[in-house]
């Protein structure tokens, strides 16, 4: 039966895959991450793990040319993600270009603080992002066209204080939270920002801009981190606006997990309404039968939309999807809460 769902899943992605003249990107938050430094590359290489397995099969059957992964663990030499698109390219999906940055997940940060103010130092939650390892749960870019690697622009290690109209958290009393030595150092992105730049087969660039923001919730009433899930969506817009540096080029695709949805549940959603109402975006609502426009299922929360693939004004989008499990043992399923979100693009 898996193998089955596995070919139908094939046969209604590979209708609209591979076209001449079209472009397929996606963004797929796997889950990978595990619970120590070094356990993902042994858990893909022993090849019994069964979340792994129905990862490559989702990824596989959608053959996007361009993927945003999250929830991957990152490692100096890239091991893991070598590893893994091993294991894609026996599927039948290689991607020779890479992009796998160190994140801020698990990074201390100057010096030891309480970075999110709980009265304790050491924590996980006391590096620039959430992580107990350094590079728990980052974020990486697999591509069939080749990527301008002199281009790549890191927004990584930008401060949250230095981001313009910045919404910093603060005490009661207008005081900084959890502290002013925090906020000096505090980074914006809880996991990474990159824009990549890919080279089309006729010439010209495609500029990639990928992210994993952080979940609105897990803090207090300072709101701290529905504040920095905030502006990490907004720095996308002030990056079009030149405010960041030069304002790239067109076209491009925002591919990533915002970690928010425009309706349900929690956080500042006029963050990723904006985003999705920017003119000099188009926002393809992909669907599936099964859920509509919702992208993950979480226990207790529901379904919502977080992840997304938003291509430039001018781009013409033929085909976009989620990829929603139409049983509870499809690979799907069995990946990752989150699902792999596409969008076809043509090539003109």
């Amino acid at each position: 039966m898996r193998r089955l769902a596995a070919s139908l899943l094939l046969l209604i992605l590979a209708a609209g895959a591979g076209q001449a003249g079209t472009l397929r990107i996606a963004t797929f938050n796997t889950e990978l991450s595990r619970d120590g430094p070094g356990l993902l590359l042994r858990d893909i290489e022993r090849g019994s793990d069964p979340q792994i397995a129905a990862v490559v099969e989702v990824i596989s059957a959608a053959q996007p040319d361009v993927l945003a992964l999250q929830g991957i663990d990152w490692d100096y030499e890239g091991r893991s993600l070598a590893a893994l698109a091993g294991l894609l390219a026996e599927a039948g999906a290689a991607y020779p270009y890479r992009v796998f940055l160190q994140p801020n997940t698990g990074l201390p940060p100057p010096a030891l603080l309480d970075m999110d103010g709980n009265g304790r130092i050491g924590g996980p939650r006391d590096n620039q992002g959430y992580g107990r390892f350094r590079g728990q749960g980052g974020i990486a870019l697999l591509s069939r066209l080749p990527v301008d690697r002199g281009g790549i622009r890191d927004f990584s290690a930008l401060l949250w204080r230095d981001l313009p109209g910045a919404l910093l958290p603060k005490h009661p009393d207008g005081r900084p939270f959890p502290s002013g030595a925090v906020q000096a150092v505090q980074r914006l992105s809880a996991t990474a920002h990159w824009l990549v730049p890919l080279d089309l087969p006729g010439g010209g660039q495609l500029n990639v801009m990928t992210f994993h923001a952080t979940p609105p919730v897990f803090d207090g009433p300072e709101d701290r981190n529905g504040l920095r899930n905030r502006d990490e969506i907004r720095l996308w817009q002030l990056l079009l606006d030149g405010r960041l540096g030069a304002a790239p080029q067109a076209p491009f695709v925002i591919a990533g997990d915002a970690n928010l949805d425009p309706e349900r549940g929690e956080g500042r959603k006029d963050a990723i309404r904006h985003l999705l109402g920017d003119p000099r975006l188009q926002d393809p609502q992909p669907l599936s039968p099964q859920a509509g426009t919702a992208t993950v299922e979480w226990q207790g929360a529901g379904r919502m939309r977080v992840d997304y693939v938003l291509p430039s004004a001018g781009l013409t989008v033929t085909g976009s999807g989620v990829v929603w499990p139409d049983a509870p043992s499809a690979a799907a399923a069995t990946a990752s809460r989150h699902r792999l979100v596409w969008s076809d693009i043509a090539l003109d």
